[in-house]
C-alpha cells in the first residue's frame, strides 16, 4: 500500500489528518507514530499493532508489541494505572524493586532491554561508577533496583568492577604516571562502565 492509500486510510477511517510524508518518515523509521497513530495504522494495515514494532524500545511499544492495554499491564505488576501511564507517557520508570522484577517478567524482557525501556541506563552507570571508585558494598540494593538480577551475581559483577578499576589506578600510582595515561585509563574505565557491567555479567 502506497503512502498516500495509507494517509488516505488514516484519515478517511479514523479521522486522522497524517500526510504520507509522515507514513514515509515511519516506514523509514525516521520518526514514531504515537499510540493512536499506531493503533489506526494497524487497522488501515490489518495487522495486530506489535507486528509494526519490530525494534521495541520503550516500555509503550514493548506493551504493544505483547497486545496489552496499559491498564491491564499496570493491574499485573502492581501499579496505579494513573502512575503507570504518566511513567510510560514520560519514559521515566519509578517502580520499586518488586515492581520492576514483575515489569521484565510480564514484558518478558531482558536486562538490557529493561534497562532502556525504563530510561534507566545513565542512572545506573552512576551507580556502577561510585561502586568502581569506593565502596561497592553500598550500591548492590541501588543496582538491585534498577536490574532484576540474582544478588550474589550481581556482588560478583560490582566486586570485579571495583577491582578492576582499582588496578588501573594502583597502576598509576605505581608507574608515577608522568604522561598521565593510567588516569587516563582509569578515566576510560569510568565512561565505558556500562559495557564493562554487561561484560562481567554475560548478560
Amino acid at each position: 500500500m502506497l503512502p498516500g492509500h495509507v494517509a488516505y486510510g488514516l484519515r478517511a477511517q479514523y479521522g486522522l489528518n497524517v500526510p504520507p510524508d509522515t507514513v514515509v518518515a515511519w516506514e523509514r523509521g525516521l520518526a514514531r507514530p504515537d499510540t493512536r497513530e499506531l493503533t489506526a495504522l494497524a487497522g488501515v494495515l490489518w495487522c495486530a499493532p506489535g507486528e509494526l514494532l519490530a525494534n521495541a524500545t520503550t516500555l509503550r511499544e514493548h506493551r504493544m508489541t505483547r497486545g496489552m492495554a496499559a491498564d491491564d499491564l499496570a493491574r499485573q505488576i502492581g501499579v496505579d494505572v494513573k502512575a503507570y501511564r504518566k511513567m510510560e507517557e514520560s519514559g521515566r520508570w519509578r517502580g520499586n524493586e518488586r515492581q520492576t522484577a514483575a515489569l521484565a517478567e510480564v514484558l518478558g524482557l531482558g536486562p538490557r532491554e529493561l534497562l532502556s525501556a525504563t530510561g534507566k541506563e545513565e542512572e545506573l552507570a552512576e551507580v556502577l561508577r561510585d561502586a568502581a571508585r569506593t565502596r561497592w558494598q553500598a550500591y548492590v540494593r541501588p543496582a538491585a533496583k534498577l536490574l532484576p538480577l540474582r544478588r550474589h551475581h550481581l556482588e560478583d559483577v560490582l566486586q570485579q568492577l571495583h577491582a578492576d578499576y582499582q588496578a588501573r589506578m594502583v597502576a598509576t600510582f605505581s608507574w608515577g604516571d608522568s604522561g598521565g595515561s593510567g588516569g587516563e585509563a582509569g578515566r576510560e574505565y569510568l565512561e565505558q562502565i556500562l559495557d564493562h557491567f554487561w561484560a562481567l555479567a554475560r548478560l
